[in-house]
């Protein structure tokens, strides 16, 4: 029997594979993100740096380089996806149902798969505007736009620090997205095997 307080088991997942993204989402890509997008994008723009050694133009070709800085997209990524799961969480806790009884009802369970089809949108959708702001490749030198600021030279060439630890942080970003989509799906799978198993369980 769980001895566990009904509000402590809302927070758990009702299927394996999505307790074990929450796992795999909640601390690998969190740590990943915290401690080392922090060590590889903390000072960049201190040693952005462009032919032209002037605090102006750097701060307006960084600017140009870096619309959204790559730390706040994936942390805004990271609490948009944990909306669709809290808030069925929510429902389940105005509704009061236990953990155990969300893929025995027909409706908590459809607002479930609606939750978890959700983060599926969202990782996608993050995963194209990661590929348009960042590319997949960062490229050790970035060919700057002056001409908004009147300038008689029009580019300016800047050098990007780190451009091959950035390569590489992005390529597991990409992963850490294409892995929680598979999760995604592979849980809306476990959910309709379950569910097929409620149903043809023998009634007593």
């Amino acid at each position: 029997m769980n001895s566990s307080p009904p509000g402590l088991r809302l927070l758990r997942p009702p299927t394996v594979i999505g307790q074990f993204h929450t796992l795999f989402f909640g601390s690998v890509r969190t740590f990943f993100l915290g401690v080392l997008g922090f060590a590889v994008y903390g000072n960049e723009a201190l040693h952005f740096s462009c032919d032209r050694d002037k605090r102006e133009i750097n701060l307006y070709c960084y600017n140009q380089f870096r619309p959204i800085t790559p730390q706040v997209f994936w942390a805004l990524q990271l609490v948009t996806v944990l909306v669709p799961g809290a808030l069925f969480h929510l429902y389940a806790a105005c509704k009061n149902i236990d953990q155990e009884e969300i893929l025995q009802r027909p409706v908590s369970t459809g607002f479930y798969i609606i939750s978890v089809l959700l983060r599926i949108i969202l990782e996608v959708l993050a995963f194209w505007l990661q590929s348009h702001l960042f590319g997949f490749l960062v490229d050790p030198v970035y060919m700057c736009d002056l001409s908004a600021l009147a300038k008689i030279f029009n580019i300016s060439k800047c050098m990007v620090p780190g451009h091959f630890e950035k390569t590489i942080f992005l390529s597991a970003m990409y992963t850490f997205t294409i892995i929680t989509i598979l999760l995604c799906i592979a849980e809306i799978f476990e959910i309709l095997f379950r569910r097929l198993g409620y149903l043809n369980q023998p009634v007593t």
